[in-house]
């Protein structure tokens, strides 16, 4: 049985490019920096996000990025106030980013962005608690 979620490591050409994504928009602070060892597969860097008691291991690796877009993606929980603020570090950073899809009145607000290896992020300010009481509501 699983005990939780480790960590969600990314692919990317370019270590530094995606540190400044995850340091400026998610927030993250780095924690260590493999330099020129590789321990695993290829150079790698380690983040936390997330406040203390939800933290959040993200693990970046110096390789290949994926050949195409799609929807998968990892979606980031933000405080509704963090919307605006979010959008406008997006943009700074000149990444293609777009609102979110129609949704529900009430099941929250979502930013949607592709990095530079075509890793597609969430910023989404509802929980899963809302969108189902607001899907009940709705039948």
């Amino acid at each position: 049985m699983i005990e939780g979620l480790s960590h969600i490591t990314f692919i990317t050409r370019n270590l530094d490019r995606m540190e400044e994504i995850l340091l400026r928009v998610i927030g993250a602070r780095k924690i260590y920096d493999s330099g020129d060892a590789t321990f695993s597969l290829s150079k790698e860097r380690y983040f936390l996000a997330g406040p203390e008691d939800a933290v959040i291991w993200i693990a970046i690796m110096e390789g290949d990025p994926l050949p195409t877009r799609s929807y998968n993606h990892v979606a980031f929980k933000i405080a509704p106030a963090d919307y605006e603020p979010a959008r406008k570090r997006i943009a700074a950073l000149g990444l293609e980013m777009r609102e979110g899809r129609s949704r529900v009145t009430g099941e929250g607000e979502s930013l949607y962005f592709h990095d530079h290896d075509n890793h597609l992020f969430e910023l989404h300010t509802g929980t899963l608690e809302e969108r189902l009481r607001r899907y009940a509501q709705v039948r």
